[in-house]
């Protein structure tokens, strides 16, 4: 065996394409605008109907008009898990495969002489 120990790569290991995923959250956050602009047209008309339970109707329109926008740019942001070694806390121990050179190796040094 080498150094490196190669192991098959899964399909469902890969990560998400980033233009598809870009592509669904941005649909996301229109669609939840929409819905927004949908509840500010609905509370527009149900008081030039003057609707029964005009109160709690309004109320809702208002929750919806205030939070909705919120939570469309926290969805909108939020991308795709992020790396183990990202992850990772500074104290979490590191394996001696995982590091550059061997611990034993000493630097070497080249004299030169003219």
């Amino acid at each position: 065996m080498g150094r490196y120990e190669r192991r098959p790569s899964l399909i469902t290991d890969a990560p998400p394409n980033p233009a598809d995923d870009l592509r669904r959250r941005q649909i996301r956050y229109v669609v939840m605008m929409l819905i927004r602009t949908l509840c500010l047209v609905v509370g527009g008309v149900l008081i030039s109907v003057q609707a029964p339970w005009l109160p709690l109707w309004l109320s809702l329109c208002a929750a919806g008009m205030v939070i909705l926008p919120w939570l469309a740019v926290i969805l909108a942001n939020d991308g795709p898990p992020k790396e183990k070694h990202r992850m990772r806390r500074p104290t979490d121990r590191v394996e001696p495969s995982q590091t550059a050179l061997p611990a034993e190796q000493a630097p070497r040094t080249i004299d030169y002489e003219p």
